[in-house]
Formats: C-alpha cells, sequence, structure tokens
C-alpha cells in the first residue's frame, strides 16, 4: 500500500538520520576521552602516593587500598564502545533494508544520510 511504503520510507530516513547523528557522537566522545588522558604515564609513576595507599605493616600497597572507580578515560572508552555498537546495528539495518532493491527505500535512505550529515 502507498502508506506502508510511504511509513517504511520514513523509517528508514530517519534510520539514516540517526546513523549520522551516532557517528557524530562518537567524534565527540573520541575528543573528550582524548582529552581526559593522563598527560603522561611517567607523571602518574612519580606521583607522590596518597595517604592510606600502602600498609603501614607491611610497607607494599595493600589489596585494600586500590580505587573501586575507574578512571575518567576508561568510562569515555566504554560509552565509545556502545556508541560503535549501536553505529554497527544502524548501518547494518539501513544497509539490509536497500538490499531490498526498492528505489523509494534506497532514496529515502540517501536523504536521511545527506540529511543527517548535514545537520
Amino acid at each position: 500500500s502507498p502508506a506502508g511504503m510511504a511509513l517504511s520510507v520514513l523509517v528508514i530516513l530517519l534510520l539514516s538520520v540517526l546513523y549520522e547523528a551516532v557517528k557524530m557522537g562518537k567524534a565527540v566522545l573520541l575528543r573528550r576521552a582524548l582529552l581526559a588522558l593522563p598527560r603522561s604515564l611517567s607523571q602518574e609513576a612519580l606521583s607522590e602516593p596518597q595517604p592510606g595507599d600502602s600498609d603501614p605493616a607491611q610497607g607494599r600497597p595493600s589489596l585494600m587500598a586500590f580505587p573501586i572507580s575507574f578512571p575518567r578515560w576508561f568510562w569515555f572508552h566504554v560509552a565509545q564502545t556502545l556508541f560503535h555498537v549501536l553505529q554497527v546495528v544502524l548501518g547494518y539495518m539501513v544497509m539490509l533494508a536497500v538490499m531490498s532493491y526498492n528505489a523509494w527505500i534506497f532514496l529515502g535512505a540517501i536523504l536521511g544520510s545527506t540529511l543527517g550529515y548535514f545537520l
């Protein structure tokens, strides 16, 4: 039906726009992750130990003294990984729709990609 075809084209268009938005989100996260990285590992190694980092009786770090939280760059990497998975899934969905060899679906994917990149 014409309404079903129009809805299909609209859904593919929106998926293509979302694909481009996720791609840009990954780039923004990469920039933030690079800014969150320490300047050099040698500075971390030379930093002063914090109070409570070592067991005074044994003179070496205790297992309870290690922080449970991860560094900020780690969470940016986790977010980048999730964005990558979402981008791959969306890309395969759009590709599968285009492989239906329907010209309207193909034009919806192209228009959605163009619009998503433009925004």
